[in-house]
């Protein structure tokens, strides 16, 4: 079965930090994009962070740069997001996605192949 799992998520304070995890089952991550997206209650979806399949090309969200940093492990199967400074406006659900393409140095906000179940993110004191 091919899924991706997210973990990390939890509870933190304003100023504190997380580390999520998306990892890959059934299937390799090497030629696959990833994105990082969250979605808090009555809002929206929005892109966070993508990195591409070798790691060399990654790109962030206005709100989350220079807070953020995505990257990935292949040998591990799995992607990660660092997230520091956390504000209460970062409370979301959040997920990872992958999508499968040719080129290893690009990653984008739509299209994607395969979704996580999300772990939920929470910043509050």
């Amino acid at each position: 079965q091919l899924q991706l799992v997210e973990s990390g998520g939890g509870l933190v304070q304003p100023g504190g930090s997380l580390r999520l995890s998306c990892a890959a089952s059934g299937f390799t991550l090497d030629y696959y994009y990833i994105g990082w997206f969250r979605q808090a209650p009555g809002k929206e979806r929005e892109g966070v962070s993508c990195i591409s399949s070798n790691g060399g090309v990654t790109k962030y969200a206005d709100s989350v740069k220079g807070r953020f940093t995505i990257s990935r492990d292949n040998a591990k199967n799995t992607v990660y997001l660092q997230m520091t400074s956390l504000k209460p406006e970062d409370t979301a659900v959040y997920y990872c996605a992958a999508r499968r393409w040719d080129s290893s140095m690009y990653c984008g906000w739509r299209d994607y192949d395969f979704w996580g179940q999300g772990t939920q993110v929470t910043v509050s004191s």
